[in-house]
């Protein structure tokens, strides 16, 4: 596997969110997290980037142990992560936004990686000069995965990637993930939208609150009533 998360367990003060949760990716897959609000798929996800520290267990990336590294360390080994929100700098350009993900590699070859970037995400070689608070969510969105993947990952993390965007612009993120995907890159992403999640998701661990109800190929779970049942809180 690529990543491993072996029984890591989460606590904030009395609240365990996650508790001995395991979940794993594998070389060149989609996996995703979906389930109810509250359930702990965003949590597993910041254990994984070190955005929050497991209580117990222990997240393995290519064979090993990172616990306690820093976010920027994992980055360095090769996870990046699009978070919740997108967190860009408005005031900065499209170009410039881009260049700030570069920071883990050789300066040198960023005008390279940006082109590429570009060349995958059409929709923002035309706005590379405009500032990003012009942007629209959509086109921000795709700017998220762009840094991140200034970053050369070999695991994609991205958290809520569709979350507050218009039907036409999630079938774009959808797709950007399936590209990214298909040129290399596993991804592992938490995605309220689960119908569409599954279609796109080599497997799939549906969360239940505090923990995994079920995991399976994306379009068995879609089939089989599971993710019903976990919303449900059957």
């Amino acid at each position: 596997m690529l990543l491993e998360a072996r029984t890591i367990s989460v606590a904030f003060g009395a609240v365990r969110a996650l508790e001995r949760v395991s979940f794993a990716v594998a070389p060149g897959e989609i996996v995703a997290m979906v389930g109810p609000n509250g359930a702990g798929k965003s949590t597993a996800l910041k254990a994984v980037f070190g955005l929050v520290e497991p209580n117990s267990g222990e997240v393995v990336f290519n064979g090993e142990r990172i616990n306690g590294l820093r976010p920027d360390e994992r980055v360095k080994k090769g996870i990046s992560l699009v978070p919740e929100g997108r967190h860009l700098f408005p005031s900065m350009t499209v170009t410039e936004n881009l260049e700030m993900g570069a920071f883990a590699y050789d300066w040198q070859n960023r005008s390279q990686d940006i082109e590429k970037v570009l060349e995958l995400l059409p929709a923002l070689q035309e706005r590379r000069k405009h500032k990003v608070g012009v942007l629209s969510t959509g086109e921000q969105q795709l700017l998220a995965f762009g840094r991140a993947l200034m970053q050369r990952p070999k695991l994609l993390l991205a958290d809520e990637p569709t979350l507050g965007l218009s039907p036409a612009y999630q079938d774009i993120i959808f797709d950007t993930i399936i590209e990214i995907n298909r040129q290399g890159t596993s991804i592992l992403f938490v995605e309220q939208n689960a119908n569409m999640a599954l279609e796109v998701a080599d497997r799939a661990y549906v969360f239940k609150i505090g923990g995994i109800f079920t995991e399976g190929p994306g379009k068995e779970l879609l089939e089989n009533g599971a993710l019903q049942r976990a919303f449900m809180g059957e």
